[in-house]
Formats: structure tokens, sequence, C-alpha cells
């Protein structure tokens, strides 16, 4: 009952979103690790993958099949070397500098403000929704 309870609400949703954002915000703070690594390349997790997965997992949920949303991450740290949708993908958005890098302090940084307010509005509207079932069941409508 708890199962289901949970599997027809956003919560699996907004879990795989904070996942998300946990994982690609490890990634944008290697590249801005590097960023005086000579030759280094930028890597970010495609976020248009990640959202096609989600979606499919989704419609494959409300068509009444068993969706992948609340059996585990669709990604994590260890997934991303093993699993094809979190494979690391090499960014080309960026200018080369001297040192045959394409760091560029401003664009990572910008990149993971951007995560960052993912993962808290993602954390958020999960904090209201767990409010919202602890209602329910203390009967306190």
């Amino acid at each position: 009952m708890l199962n289901e309870m949970f599997a027809n609400s956003p919560i699996p949703v907004l879990e795989q979103l904070v996942n998300f954002a946990q994982a690609r915000h490890g990634v944008l703070a290697s590249n801005v690790a590097n960023i005086d690594t000579p030759g280094y390349r930028t890597k970010d997790l495609s976020t248009d993958q990640f959202q096609a997965k989600l979606k499919a997992a989704i419609g494959e949920r409300d068509s009444g099949g068993v969706g992948s949303l609340g059996g585990g991450p669709l990604v994590s740290g260890e997934q991303i070397a093993s699993d094809p949708f979190a494979k690391v993908s090499d960014n080309m958005n960026n200018i080369l500098y001297h040192d045959d890098s394409n760091v560029g302090l401003e664009q990572q940084v910008a990149a993971i403000t951007k995560n960052h307010m993912q993962h808290n509005l993602a954390l958020t509207i999960l904090n209201s929704q767990f409010r919202l079932l602890q209602t329910a069941v203390s009967e306190r409508a």
C-alpha cells in the first residue's frame, strides 16, 4: 500500500531529479578542479538524455507498466561509467585556451549555479510533498 501511494505521487520523479543533480554537480566540480590542467576538456551529463529517460519512465509508469522510477536511481556516481545514458560527454561549447584546454571558470560557475538551483527546487518540492503526506497520515487537514 505504501509503495502504491509513493508510486502515484511526484516523489519518485523528484528523487530522480535530485540524484541527477547530485551526480552532475560532481562532474561540474571536477571541471573546476581541473581548470589549470593543460589539455583538459570539460565534461557534463546530458540533461536532454536524462529528461528523455525520465519521460519514458513516467510514461511507462502511467500506462500501468513497471517503471524504473522507484527501482533505484536513473543515474548515480557508480552508474556514470557503466550506464550509456549517464556517459559523460565532451562539451564542445567553450573556446580553446592557449594551454589547449576549454575550461572557462565563468561558464562552469554558471552551470554549477543553475544545477544547484534545480537541486534546491526539487528538494523544496519534495519536502512539501512529505509534509502533505505527514498531514494526511496524522489526519490534520
